[in-house]
């Protein structure tokens, strides 16, 4: 018998994968499609404390290992989160981790302030490395002043864990990692997207109308079991890993390398059921392999 569930802020969760934030929505869509409550838990889009219109179009493009995305965050704000999303995701026995963005450390605050007074949310994950945005967030995620800055008054304010998502465009991840741990952070995730650019040769024009997006997809997996590797030496808080997840192997690598869960993320868009495909295949391996519990397998690398 295998045990895929996990411990997470106290709370068992059926097993170790949740979906990456803003390649799922609030699972509203994908619920036609599966049961959203075999998840380990759900991860919401980006969600700031008033709506944001979002980066001018064309954003997404593909590469030829991936994509990349110049959204800007677009969202409808927290009331229509809160009426709509959360709402409907409180019908629902699966663990909330809420999104949240924001421009400053205020629009931060007053997001998880808002947010924390409603029932249904397990916990909130804290955008600070979105390379789309240009007020700010690409600043929080890189800086590790600034990462300790909004990740301390953010816990301060919060009545749920705080985990803090860390941008891999940084020249030391376990710096960061550390940082957020030092400041008071219940948990990180990592890795975000690569800020990258692609030019129409033809055009003489940039694909992307933001001029740079972020890259995700099977291109990055191999650097993000790299980081998720050293930020989990660096601290003792639990860690969320991702980036290029595909399958069950590539989930089971970041568990190995240190994460206490993966998430899987632009797969999402390949294929609805991908996310559902990397649970089974996860209990699979185990079964093959003769693993009874994920906590055999957890950091085994270290």
């Amino acid at each position: 018998m295998t045990d895929l569930s996990v411990m997470l802020f106290g709370r068992r969760l059926k097993n170790p994968i949740t979906c990456a934030s803003g390649t799922f929505g609030s699972g509203i869509e994908f619920s036609e499609f599966m049961d959203i409550e075999r998840l380990g838990a759900i991860t919401t889009k980006g969600v700031s404390m008033t709506p944001w219109e979002g980066n001018p179009t064309p954003r997404v493009t593909e590469t030829p290992s991936g994509m990349m995305n110049a959204i800007g965050l677009q969202n409808p704000g927290v009331e229509v989160f809160v009426e709509r999303d959360l709402a409907f995701l409180s019908k629902k026995d699966v663990p909330v981790i809420v999104n949240v963005c924001g421009h400053s450390v205020e629009e931060y605050v007053s997001a998880v302030e808002r947010l924390s007074e409603e029932k249904g949310i397990f916990a909130f994950e804290i955008n600070v490395s979105c390379p789309n945005v240009k007020e700010g967030g690409i600043a929080f995620g890189t800086d590790p002043k600034a990462l300790a800055g909004v990740t301390g008054e953010v816990k301060r304010r919060s009545k749920k864990p705080v985990i803090m998502k860390l941008s891999p465009n940084v020249t030391s991840i376990g710096e960061m990692a550390k940082a957020a741990e030092d400041a008071g952070a219940d948990a990180i995730s990592l890795i975000n997207t690569f800020t990258a650019m692609r030019i129409d040769v033809y055009k003489r024009s940039f694909v992307l109308a933001n001029k740079t997006g972020g890259l995700s997809g099977p291109a990055i997996h191999p650097i993000a079991v790299r980081m998720v590797y050293e930020a989990s030496k660096a601290v003792r808080i639990p860690v969320i890993g991702m980036g290029g997840v595909s399958n069950a192997e590539d989930a089971i690598e970041l568990i190995m390398a240190g994460a206490d869960m993966a998430a899987v993320g632009m797969m999402s868009f390949n294929d609805p059921l991908r996310i559902i495909r990397v649970i089974e295949g996860i209990e699979a391996f185990m079964e093959k392999t003769g693993v009874k519990s994920i906590s055999e397998i957890k950091g085994c690398m270290h």
